[in-house]
Order: C-alpha cells, then structure tokens, then sequence
C-alpha cells in the first residue's frame, strides 16, 4: 500500500502539487499513474519561468506503453 504525504494536493487527471514555504511549487503524478506508465523513457519540461493557466499541458511523458500529457493545476 502507498504512502499519500498529507501535504500534497491531488487534481482528478492524477497529478499532484506541493507548494513549498517561499511560495513555489513541485508537481508530479500518482503512484497510480506511475505504476500504469510503466517504463519512462521521456519526460519533456517547460521552461524554468514559464507563466502557466490552471488546466494547461505542461509537460509530457513517454513510457514504453504510451506518451501522456500533463496538465498544471494552478496558475502561476
């Protein structure tokens, strides 16, 4: 059984957000969203300082199974 930190937050796409002390903000995705990727072979990032809107891609990953597109949260 997985471990869920308290302090995160969960959108239902199964990405999660942490909001550190000086404001920013760490995002990643589920364990069971891990678990169904499989394999990573690829993850694309944006670039640091790029200005965000609550449901945009940000990122993409791509497994050994499929490529899946993540999406920001929160603004920012």
């Amino acid at each position: 059984m997985s471990e869920i930190p308290e302090d995160l937050l969960y959108a239902a796409s199964h990405e999660w957000l942490r909001v550190g002390d000086d404001g920013s903000a760490t995002m990643g995705i589920s364990d069971f969203a891990q678990g169904e990727l499989g394999d990573v072979v690829f993850v694309e990032l944006p670039t640091v300082g790029t200005v965000v809107n609550a449901g945009d891609e940000v990122s993409v990953v791509e497994s050994v199974k499929t490529a899946s597109d993540l999406y920001v949260p929160v603004s920012g």
